[in-house]
Order: structure tokens, then sequence, then C-alpha cells
């Protein structure tokens, strides 16, 4: 046995944009390791955000339409992209949500029917 402690669980599929959008929404402009260490930090860090899964996402989420990227400074002191939601972000994340609640509901039922 380890004693490593809880392994990192990885993003669950389909479910990366939601975040992303979740976190902008909520906190307002920021670069992307700041999203990853937000989602660790919400996760009580057992999720594990790959940079490798998170950038093609955000890029991804801009190319859309749903984030806008602008560059800026790091409180280190760094130039980075900030990412901020769109009007259309947050349209796609109301919808996005509710399918979220659909689906855990679905689930639930499917795991806890005792029939």
């Amino acid at each position: 046995m380890s004693n490593r402690g809880p392994a990192k669980a990885d993003v669950l599929q389909g479910t990366l944009d939601l975040m992303i959008l979740q976190t902008v929404a909520v906190l307002g402009p920021l670069h992307g390791y700041a999203i990853a260490a937000r989602l660790e930090l919400v996760s009580g860090g057992s999720l594990q955000v790959n940079m490798g899964t998170l950038y093609p996402g955000l890029m991804r989420l801009e190319q859309r339409g749903f984030v806008r990227a602008d560059w800026g400074v790091t409180d280190s002191n760094r130039r980075a992209r900030f990412y901020n939601i769109t009007a259309a972000g947050k349209r796609q994340l109301t919808t996005e949500k509710a399918e979220w609640d659909r689906m855990t509901s679905i689930m639930h039922t499917l795991l806890h029917d005792e029939t």
C-alpha cells in the first residue's frame, strides 16, 4: 500500500469545457495555469488537469467564441494569455450545466436503482 495519498483523478471526458467556462465565469479572466490551479484547489487536490489537455480545450473554446483571450501579465510578472467568458460562452455554460444536471440525475437513478 502506498503512502503517497489519494491518487489524482483525470478530468472526466467531456467535462473540461464545462469546468473551464464555470471557472472563468465565476473568477473572471485567468491564464491557463491559474485555471488548472483553481480546478485542483476546488477538487481538494484530487483532480489532475494535464496542460496538454487544458490548452487545446482553451483553444477550442476560443475558436467557438465561448472565451476570448487577451495578453496580460501574471502576478509573477510573466506575459500570458488571460481567458474570459463571452456572452456566447455564458449561454453555452447554462446549456452545459442543464445537460450535466440531467445526466447526473440519470446516473444517480441508474446506480441506485434497487428494483
